[in-house]
């Protein structure tokens, strides 16, 4: 049957809609070129594991230095070949699902054939933690890992074509309709972006029966929703840093009150940026897809061969960015709750959280501190011997939207630890 014109023509503004619902304020393509630099220079810290993150981002983008992403690409196959040669065990405390996830999102936006055997046991890794956190969440109510990198998993797995069991996906599902996805009470946004975006992606296929279907229509409808009414005066949804996630979730739908707000979103961000905000190369790495009208469903559909122009020319300076400390002194007071330490120290202008950490490390005796390596850079896992989650705040009661190796405090601050639960 054919199609009528006057429906063919809100077909294709429906179409352009789409297209255009996240507008990027104009006069602002050198400051998202600047970013994209900024991105592709992390690659060049040859000291820390290539992150996939950082390289889905850039294959994501617009502009190019495909030299540079290449070689980047060849480091994250020796990641990759070492992930395929190991077994399926997974170690208590251990689980690996984003990481994985994020693996398989590069070897999909690659340009590179890869190498079938590793690829698919990278499938194979991937599935069984999935099938894992699957049944952590039916025992316990909570995944291994975490809603984010469970819906992680699954939008990975989408994105790669390949079909999962239907209960992983309803766990998800259950897991969104009972607003489970946040810690406690406090709602996170970048994982209701994520769970959407993954949810979206399964819907988009017609594998899957279709009773989960609707539910999974009814659930992206109650995620918009809840982003949506997360949305801040000045434009950013939830916090600044959970705002590119929200906005690749929210491009992929359509309506007046989306438009309205995922421009305002974008607006925040780009303020966010001429004011220096974005620096962890983790967090840039989900703003670039948004800056070219992306989001991680597009590592479907990178076009390798249509990528003709190679504009992103590194500076000849090697040095990692971001590592200036700034001459004057400032004075910042370090508080560990339950704990008998409350001191002042006198740190170089600029110095991260975690330069004033090891300053306090240096100069007392009774105190001390551990980290963990993650995608997104150092995370405290312990201080004075003290294991577990430890929230960092700024006096008196203001959670740190940064880590502890990005937040840089002012002259003055005092930074709370307060132990928590996992």
């Amino acid at each position: 049957m054919a199609v009528s014109w006057p429906v063919l023509v809100i077909l294709v503004q429906a179409f352009i809609v789409q297209v255009k619902l996240c507008e990027i304020p104009e006069g602002n393509t050198r400051l998202i070129r600047s970013l994209n630099l900024k991105l592709l220079r992390t690659m060049l810290d040859v000291h820390h594991d290539a992150n996939p993150s950082v390289y889905v981002g850039l294959r994501l983008s617009e502009d190019h230095n495909l030299e540079k992403e290449d070689e980047y690409f060849k480091r994250l196959k020796t990641s990759v070949e070492t992930i395929s040669r190991s077994s399926l065990n997974i170690k208590e405390g251990e689980p690996r699902t984003g990481l994985l996830a994020l693996h398989l999102l590069a070897q999909k936006a690659s340009c590179e054939v890869t190498d079938t055997h590793v690829r698919n046991r990278l499938i194979t890794h991937l599935k069984y933690h999935l099938h894992r956190e699957k049944e952590n969440i039916a025992l316990h109510n909570k995944p291994l890992s975490s809603y984010y990198q469970y819906s992680l998993g699954i939008l990975a797995m989408c994105v790669s074509d390949k079909t999962m069991d239907r209960h992983v996906i309803h766990k998800l599902i259950l897991a969104a309709e009972h607003n489970q996805l946040g810690h406690g009470e406090s709602i996170s946004i970048d994982t209701e972006a994520m769970a959407g975006l993954a949810l979206l992606c399964v819907k988009k296929r017609s594998s899957y029966p279709r009773e989960l279907i609707e539910e999974i229509k009814r659930e992206v409808k109650n995620i918009k929703e809840k982003i949506l009414a997360s949305q801040r005066p000045e434009g950013q949804l939830g916090n600044i840093y959970s705002t590119p996630l929200a906005v690749q979730f929210l491009s992929q739908l359509i309506g007046k009150k989306t438009k309205e707000s995922c421009s305002k979103a974008m607006s925040a961000l780009v303020e966010a940026m001429k004011q220096g905000k974005f620096s962890n190369p983790g967090m840039m790495s989900q703003l670039i897809p948004v800056l070219h009208h992306k989001s991680y469903m597009d590592v479907a559909n990178v076009q390798c061969g249509k990528i003709e122009n190679d504009p992103l020319v590194i500076p000849t300076s090697t040095s990692p960015p971001n590592t200036d400390i700034g001459e004057d002194l400032i004075q910042v007071r370090l508080v560990v709750e339950g704990q008998k330490f409350n001191k002042l120290f006198e740190v170089h202008s600029q110095s991260s959280l975690l330069d004033i950490l090891k300053t306090a490390r240096k100069q007392n005796s009774d105190f001390s501190f551990e980290t963990k390596d993650s995608l997104h850079g150092p995370f405290l896992m312990s201080v004075n011997d003290v294991k577990g989650y430890w929230q960092l705040l700024r006096d008196p009661d203001v959670s740190l939207l940064e880590g502890i190796a990005d937040y840089k405090p002012k002259n003055g601050e005092t930074i709370i630890l307060r132990p928590g639960s996992l």
